[in-house]
């Protein structure tokens, strides 16, 4: 195989990888909003800025191990590891972590209600 071509198939692969990483990153953000309920406005700004960090992130990617030359291949390569990341891995953990957090809500109530028995002597009116 020629260099040219393996230099290629590389930069595919990392594209790959790169697309799975985002994902992983974005789980996080989905198990921070779990955990931490906030309204749209929010959200919208903490997409905003998990978006412009998936550019740049590609940006860098292209600039570093391309020359900055834009190739459609990488751009797919990032979306098909968010996809297959998605589908085989994301959605079967996130629904763990949404029982978890259910689970987390339910106990963190609880706390919430014994406190206020024991401070008042009775429970939410």
């Amino acid at each position: 195989m020629s260099a040219y071509i393996q230099t290629e198939a590389q930069l595919a692969a990392h594209s790959f990888l790169l697309g799975i990483i985002l994902m992983v990153s974005y789980d996080f953000l989905r198990l921070f909003r779990l955990l931490v309920p906030h309204g749209g406005l929010l959200t919208g700004a903490e997409d905003f800025v998990y978006w412009c960090g998936c550019a740049a992130a590609t940006f860098s990617l292209l600039f570093y191990e391309n020359s900055g030359i834009l190739r459609g291949y990488v751009i797919v390569c990032v979306f098909f590891g968010m996809f297959l990341y998605d589908r085989l891995v994301s959605r079967n953990v996130f629904a763990l972590l949404k029982k978890a957090g259910r689970w987390f809500t339910i106990k963190t109530k609880q706390r919430k209600l014994r406190k206020e028995v024991r401070r008042n002597g009775s429970g939410p009116r």
